[in-house]
């Protein structure tokens, strides 16, 4: 199918944007859409980026999962939240979190409940382990795997 002029002008913009970092077909569709793109005009486009692989869905899901873990130490649930809210797929779901391997992910846990545990000012040790789960769970880790985390810190 070929592009009209106004398709093309947009499909060169989001050419520059998705060159620049890792989109997903979510973001584009937004910023179709304040270019002044109709639905129907922005989804040839999409089709096109699609086509090009300048837009790949699974492979944004892939490197934003890595990211967000290793630079933001994120757990999976708030990655999850996020990824949903980019309006991914659930089967690129699963596949983008075999980003993770599920030893590190606890070594993350772990050293990052110990960071925590350093600058905490807790009444006793009761409030203490309530501050690192809440400081924990606001990251997006399992409330099970950071029960292990912390009896294994011994708090």
């Amino acid at each position: 199918m070929e592009l009209s002029q106004e398709q093309k002008i947009a499909f060169n913009k989001a050419t520059i944007l998705c060159s620049q970092s890792e989109k997903c077909t979510s973001e584009i569709q937004e910023k179709l859409k304040l270019w002044g793109l109709n639905e129907v005009d922005s989804q040839a486009v999409i089709d096109e980026l699609k086509r090009e692989r300048y837009i790949d869905d699974e492979r944004f899901a892939r490197a934003y999962v890595k990211d967000k873990f290793r630079f933001n130490r994120w757990g999976k649930q708030k990655i999850e939240f996020m990824l949903r809210a980019k309006k991914i797929d659930q089967e690129i779901l699963a596949l983008a979190f075999d980003e993770i391997e599920e030893e590190g992910y606890a070594d993350e846990l772990l050293k990052l409940l110990e960071d925590k545990a350093k600058t905490i000012k807790a009444k006793d040790q009761y409030d203490k382990r309530n501050k690192l789960m809440r400081f924990a769970m606001g990251r997006g880790f399992e409330s099970g795997k950071i029960y292990v985390a912390l009896k294994e810190l011994g708090i």
